[in-house]
């Protein structure tokens, strides 16, 4: 910025000293000096290029990599916290916004040294055109003032706006197949067309006050040049400056146009990071659902997630954790603010108890919870499984009082939305450890997944993508619960680990857990009547509340309530039909198998509910 002003000064001295009869070498003299000006500007806007390069590169590559790290030491939270469209929003436009932003330091501090080297300059020629320059610029910057201060908050509004209509795009893309089922898709795409309208109108506003803003940053500067220029001109033509001063004011206004610009282009810009940056350190603040230390989650080359405080994944390396769904307010646990060693998990196996809701998980049993709204069951094992803030105990002790790592060493809560990282089959399922073929084999023959293996090219060396895209729901759930079973934790809460198989599969997964989880103490929340018949002891939950607790067999005669909610597949007397027609074909349900891989073994079979 300071190079642009000398031009001016050395053509000025050109003209008034070598301009004269018989000082040809004066003249060459300060022609070489302005060439050699000249290529010292050129060289310095190369480099200025290439370090305001370095510059956008490196906050971008820096604001990302702090994005990421935060969003793993988030874990399980973060679908609770803030929605993907904000996150999408963030990766794609806030972060080279902020780092355009960055790039107004070098050419502002040199703008202000320009404008002190430039009133020096026109000291020396006339004190009247030194005042209206001087003036001048920062009259042309509050006249843009207001715009600045109306598009900060344009600006916001739209990105609010966009970040949720990113949101709900990604939702409808995630739930294509569902919402093809249910005859729903219409209605999303008509409510992403009527928000895109809205966006596009929310634009048109940003980009009106953009526009002026951008035209100012033209206009004004210009009109200031032709106003300088018409007094510079008239004081020559009076005599009361040279011709190379004259030549020399021109110079230095037309020069000042640059930073002038500059400075109300990089108000817009300013005004525009400020937003973006505002919403970064929005999602930087948000804290996972514990604040004992141990927030932090990263993923390894396995397939599945470490172990660590945020609820993203087993501490046994399992990976399978509830991934999408964690309660809790940051920081309110006053066991997690004060550090591990509060308090130390029970040593033997010990009853799990839920004051909010009544629920009493009896160590060694199959405890199954039951309810009309999912998320009452699924708010329960949130907190048995401290992902939300409770008076939950384990034995005599409160669960928030005892170091996290104990926690998720013994208790593993095993989600239908928990991550399935790319990788080999044997690695989605084995999670950090090496596991043994036989107990492999076992978990799948458990969850009832010999047939997504015999269905893959390779078996358990098949290639399965990132959230297993290539397989199907029914598929991606039996997966899960394969993971959560090799983890083998002492205490296994499984939120509807049925819900996206067959009647047929799920039968045989009922029969096959409770041979399998024997002695261990295992919690499912389930609706169905195949899975319920298998529990040791039902709760059945009203509002949130135990209404009542048996057996399944015990709950069907005595609780209509209960008996209205699982009655699907049922006769009134309780029989489950299913059962009986398990046993009329002499098959035992511990032996159910499929029989849809024979000839079609497809990685599609069998049919789940998800993809009828």
């Amino acid at each position: 910025m300071v190079g642009l002003m000398l031009p001016p000064y050395v053509l000025s001295r050109a003209i008034d000293e070598g301009l004269v009869p018989g000082r040809l070498a004066v003249l060459l003299g300060w022609v070489a000096v302005l060439f050699a000006v000249g290529v010292a500007n050129a060289w310095l806007a190369v480099m200025r290029h290439r370090t305001m390069t370095r510059i956008r590169m490196d906050a971008t590559f820096r604001t990302v990599r702090v994005i990421v790290a935060h969003t793993l030491r988030l874990g399980a939270a973060l679908p609770h916290k803030v929605t993907a469209g904000e996150v999408v929003t963030i990766g794609i436009g806030d972060v080279g916004v902020i780092s355009q932003t960055l790039t107004m330091t070098g050419p502002g501090v040199g703008g202000v040294l320009a404008y002190g080297v430039v009133a020096v300059l026109l000291l020396t020629v006339s004190p009247l055109l030194a005042g209206v320059v001087l003036l001048g610029v920062p009259l042309l910057a509050l006249l843009v003032g207001p715009l600045l201060v109306w598009l900060q908050g344009a600006e916001s509004r739209y990105r609010e706006r966009q970040s949720g209509l990113a949101a709900r795009l990604t939702d409808l893309v995630g739930g294509l197949r569902v919402l093809n089922g249910l005859g729903g898709k219409e209605v999303f795409a008509d409510r992403h067309r009527r928000e895109a309208r809205e966006l596009r109108d929310e634009g048109y506003r940003v980009g009106a006050v953009t526009s002026w803003v951008q035209a100012l940053g033209v206009g004004l500067p210009t009109l200031f040049l032709a106003a300088v220029t018409w007094l510079a001109a008239r004081m020559a033509a009076q005599g009361a400056i040279t011709v190379g001063e004259l030549v020399a004011v021109y110079g230095y206004a037309a020069a000042l146009v640059v930073p002038v610009s500059f400075f109300i282009e990089g108000g817009y810009d300013l005004t525009r990071g400020l937003v973006a940056a505002r919403r970064v350190v929005r999602f930087l603040r948000l804290e996972p659902d514990t604040a004992d230390g141990s927030g932090s989650a990263a993923a390894d080359g396995s397939g599945s997630a470490a172990a660590d405080g945020s609820g993203s994944a087993a501490a046994d390396g399992s990976g399978d954790a509830a991934g999408s769904r964690a309660g809790g307010t940051p920081g309110s646990r006053a066991g997690d603010a004060a550090g591990s060693g509060a308090g130390d998990a029970p040593e033997a196996a010990s009853v799990l108890r839920d004051p909010a809701s009544g629920v009493e998980v009896v160590p060694g049993l199959l405890t199954a919870l039951a309810t009309a709204r999912p998320g009452e069951s699924a708010a329960v094992v949130d907190r048995l499984g401290r992902f939300a803030d409770s008076a939950a105990t384990w034995g005599a002790v409160r669960l928030d009082e005892i170091p996290l790592p104990q926690v998720r060493d013994r208790i593993l809560v095993a989600d239908n939305e928990a991550d399935l990282f790319a990788g080999t089959l044997r690695e989605v399922v084995s999670g950090r450890r090496d596991r043994a073929e036989e107990a492999i084999g076992r978990a799948v023959r458990t969850a009832l997944a010999e047939d997504i293996v015999r269905g893959l090219p390779d078996g358990l060396d098949s290639a399965v993508e990132a959230q297993g895209r290539n397989l199907s729901g029914g598929q991606r759930q039996r997966l899960r619960l394969v993971r959560a079973l090799l983890a083998d934790p002492e205490v296994l809460l499984a939120v509807e680990p049925t819900s996206a198989v067959d009647a047929h599969t799920e039968a045989g997964v009922a029969a096959r857990l409770h041979h399998a989880r024997a002695g261990r103490t295992t919690v499912v929340t389930s609706t169905s009547p195949l899975l319920l018949d298998r529990a040791d002891r039902v709760y059945f939950l009203v509002d949130g509340r135990v209404a009542a607790v048996g057996s399944h067999r015990q709950l069907l005669a005595e609780q209509p309530g209960y008996r209205r909610l699982v009655a699907r597949g049922e006769d009134e007397d309780g029989t489950d039909e299913s059962a009986t027609s398990a046993s009329s074909t002499g098959a035992s349900s511990e032996d159910v198998t499929h029989t849809t891989d024979g000839a079609d073994p497809r990685p599609e079979a069998p049919v789940t509910k998800e993809d009828a």
